[in-house]
């Protein structure tokens, strides 16, 4: 079995191995490439020590040393970062994250030892082939995520090991092992111990993936202590004739019915936390939860903010939860104030939203879908022409507006009826005609 690696790649290992040192691609790397896919990057392991490594490229390849007390030397070849970690055993992990000490080794076997998962603990080079001492490439080709040895002690060393194991399920399609899936469920707590930045940088690729749903159901205990708020949603029962599952079960599958883009996937994963909140049941015994949107925008928010969100995700999740169940429409003047009020960006991430959340709902909501395919439709038509959906596309300005005598708050209040007008295509997005009705406006006001 050959795996292609590139060239400059090679040319690191060659010359690893030229100072008389042994080297492999090691991890990541190795997987996608026994999968056929391209890797994204390649980790290279050593028996030379991070010493011994500068040396080897000091005079050949630009060095960054950042790395070299916990055994990392970055060499650049051919523009890439190349990271070579020397073999090594780990101490005790106190935190929970990482490693109190590290030792070197001169065995290849100690370093893949230490690896999260047995996909992730192959290793290779052109000399002595594929190094695989706990089954990956046979969980590989049987599709399963499992510890390297005991999962309990994996996790104990590293909790965040816990959410990567979602994330490589969803995103490779692949199921837990049993006995890591028991280990997970048993040490979910230790996930309080993990920074929340880390957290969430898990848990977007996990939303990422090709498969969270089986994941969010089965798993449903784990989110649970990573955002506390999911847990009132676990089996809370809708009594609609819109739903036929749970609010978490329906928030499951509506992440995976959508298209994986960031903040599509984000806003669905939050978008009814504020359900069971709002629930009420009137005397027909049918469920109802009114304000659910601007609640569940809210906790979101807040949410986000706890772990640490960057300000984009933060405003455009929140942004999409509070409209996801807007009417869908095809009249124009109510399609122009949505794209004013969103942006054309977020009016079409705000129809995968509503598309994927009705699509988790009964069937009968697939007639929602297709009235939004028709709204979508409708608003790319008045993105193409460029029709006036904010005040910054009217073609006069608040200059424009004082330079006619009007001022203080006429002008913003103005300029609000203008575009109303020019949106209901009651007056042309023309200068001359804007401007003749402000002043009319004006002088209705005196």
């Amino acid at each position: 079995m050959d795996i292609l690696i590139p060239q400059n790649i090679r040319a690191v290992l060659d010359r690893l191995e030229q100072c008389g040192y042994e080297a492999y691609i090691v991890g990541g790397c190795v997987r996608d490439s026994l999968m056929g896919l391209a890797p994204k990057d390649y980790d290279i392991t050593t028996n030379a020590s991070p010493n011994e490594t500068v040396n080897c490229f000091r005079d050949t390849h630009r060095v960054i040393e950042t790395g070299i007390k916990h055994g990392t030397v970055t060499v650049v070849s051919e523009g890439e970062n190349v990271e070579i970690t020397t073999y090594r055993v780990d101490g005790s992990y106190s935190d929970h994250r990482r490693p109190d000490s590290v030792s070197f080794s001169s065995r290849p076997e100690d370093d893949l030892s230490r690896r999260d998962f047995t996909v992730n603990a192959m290793a290779y080079n052109t000399k002595n082939g594929l190094a695989d001492l706990f089954g990956g490439r046979k969980d590989l080709e049987a599709k399963i995520i499992r510890c390297v040895g005991d999962p309990f002690k994996r996790f104990n060393e590293d909790a965040l090991r816990i959410m990567r194991a979602l994330r490589f399920s969803s995103r490779l399609g692949f199921s837990i092992h049993e006995d890591t899936a028991r280990a997970m469920h048993e040490c979910r707590e230790l996930l309080k111990e993990i920074s929340a930045e880390r957290i969430l940088s898990e848990l977007t690729l996990f939303l990422m993936g090709a498969a969270p749903c089986a994941l969010m159901t089965e798993f449903a205990d784990i989110f649970g202590v990573i955002v506390p708020e999911v847990i009132p949603c676990i089996g809370f029962e809708q009594k609609t004739d819109y739903h036929i599952y749970d609010v978490w079960e329906h928030t499951a599958r509506a992440v995976e019915n959508a298209p994986a883009e960031k903040y599509v996937r984000t806003a669905l994963f939050f978008h009814d936390l504020g359900k069971p909140a709002c629930f009420y049941e009137d005397e027909k015994g049918k469920g109802h939860f009114k304000g659910h949107e601007a609640l569940g925008a809210s906790m979101a928010r807040d949410i986000l903010k706890r772990m640490h969100s960057d300000n984009l995700t933060v405003k455009n999740t929140e942004l999409l939860i509070r409209y996801h169940d807007t009417d869908p429409t095809t009249e124009l003047p109510a399609v122009r104030r949505l794209a004013g009020t969103l942006g054309f960006e977020n009016l079409f991430r705000l129809m995968e939203v509503m598309k994927a959340d009705n699509s988790a709902k009964h069937p009968r909501c697939l007639d929602r879908v297709a009235a939004l395919e028709r709204m979508e439709k409708t608003a790319r038509e008045i993105q193409r022409r460029g029709d006036c959906c904010t005040q910054a596309g009217l073609a006069v300005t608040g200059n424009d507006l004082i330079s006619l005598g009007i001022r203080g708050k006429a002008v913003g209040n103005i300029l609000s009826e203008l575009l109303e007008l020019v949106i209901e295509e009651e007056l042309p997005n023309e200068r001359e005609a804007l401007k003749d009705k402000a002043m009319n406006l004006f002088s209705d006001r005196k």
